[in-house]
């Protein structure tokens, strides 16, 4: 399982939903292997803006424009259009040396530092910031790792590879979805991958999964690739459109809060059962396009709920 992506890509945010819940359905299987890519959507040559304000305007109205498909939560007030991706992907590269569970939240604090808290970690010192108090992360050593020559090389081997798209992206029919995911044309009059892309590879061969596509899709992705990639359940039972093949058990509402720490409304409908909502404890977080849900202990150390740095004085 090869995710195309990027931290500070708006699509990729809201994707997420069904991103964690197809994690979730193949998690605890050795045979699979789900490697990120960080394809770098705002990039070292992209030309400044002439007028940065008007950018930032235009760009807040386009991720209002995303959130209004995909139901995710963005900012109350976007600070300005990021000015790159390497330093996010660097410190989210960084962060898989220290294990699947950090390395997820870290990338989940840096999308949230552009879609809740409107302050993109587009240096390396505000990405490894959005990162502070993540459980489990040693911080010094993530900062070491993310100026290191090695994980430079691997981002820039993971900018390479979105540059050479399977086939089947370069024209794509999309159905219905407003982001069908067709590759995207570089300056250099090359392509990438559209994000976020789902590609999915066995010896048999691979099917691709591009732009904003609802769970059903990538469940016939993987399932048209092997019928067998997961144990079948123990007590049979029928498939629906409601409950396809792929289906975690949703999780009580505290249970999923313990586990992923941040949950937005989308996410908590595919995640959690249909026990009432909040579960005790929780901290909501309001932003332009509904609520993010924090764990308490996220909560206590979550920039969203950092104390305001004091007044200057006049």
């Amino acid at each position: 399982m090869v995710e195309y992506t990027d931290p500070l890509c708006p699509w990729a945010w809201g994707s997420e939903p069904v991103f964690r819940r197809l994690r979730a359905a193949l998690a605890g299987d050795d045979r699979i292997h789900w490697r990120r890519v960080y394809c770098i959507l705002f990039d070292h040559d992209d030309d400044p803006a002439p007028d940065p304000a008007a950018e930032t305007a235009w760009y807040a109205r386009y991720v209002e424009d995303i959130s209004a498909h995909t139901h995710a939560p963005r900012a109350l007030r976007l600070s300005r259009v990021a000015a790159s991706s390497w330093p996010a992907s660097l410190v989210a590269k960084a962060a898989e040396a220290q294990g699947t569970e950090v390395a997820d939240r870290v990338l989940r604090r840096l999308r949230e530092s552009v879609f809740v808290l409107g302050e993109p970690a587009d240096t390396p010192e505000s990405a490894l910031a959005a990162v502070t108090g993540v459980p489990g992360l040693d911080a010094d050593r993530l900062a070491v790792d993310a100026a290191s020559p090695e994980v430079l090389a691997r981002v820039r081997a993971d900018h390479a590879e979105a540059r050479r798209p399977v086939a089947e992206v370069l024209s794509v029919h999309g159905g219905d979805s407003p982001h069908p995911g067709a590759a995207k044309e570089t300056p250099d009059g090359q392509h990438r991958y559209a994000l976020p892309t789902l590609l999915v590879r066995t010896a048999a061969g691979h099917r691709v999964v591009p732009g904003w596509r609802p769970y059903e899709e990538y469940v016939a992705a993987v399932t048209e690739l092997s019928r067998r990639l997961l144990p079948a359940p123990t007590t049979p039972r029928p498939e629906s459109p409601a409950q396809p093949a792929l289906a975690p058990t949703p999780l009580p509402p505290a249970a999923a809060l313990t586990h992923y720490r941040t949950l937005t409304d989308p996410e908590r409908t595919h995640l959690t059962d249909a026990t009432p909502w909040p579960p005790p404890g929780a901290v909501r977080i309001d932003t332009a396009n509904g609520p993010l849900w924090l764990h308490p202990d996220e909560a206590a150390v979550h920039p969203a709920t950092a104390p305001s740095p004091p007044a200057a004085p006049r």
